[in-house]
């Protein structure tokens, strides 16, 4: 699962197809849309939010998180080279 942490104006900017959004202030309350089963890959503009959500997650139970290192913008400089960058 790809999750998507950054602010909706981010999002909405550029972002991974499939990703689910939730961003990083609103995920205490969203916490059931999550499967602490699963891997979860967070996602953020460089890794930091990420990095802060995944080990929130990771407190909450979760088992098996991902931090997208570089985030969204290294994901559009080395993968998806058509994304837009902010």
């Amino acid at each position: 699962m790809l999750l998507d942490v950054r602010e909706p104006q981010e999002y909405a900017y550029c972002h991974i197809e499939g990703s689910l959004h939730i961003p990083m202030n609103d995920i205490s309350s969203r916490l059931a849309e999550l499967d602490p089963e699963r891997e979860i890959v967070v996602i953020c503009h460089h890794g930091i939010r990420s990095r802060m959500v995944g080990d929130y997650l990771e407190r909450q139970g979760f088992a098996d998180i991902v931090n997208l290192r570089g985030g969204i913008d290294a994901w559009a400089r080395d993968v998806a080279l058509e994304m837009s960058r902010y």
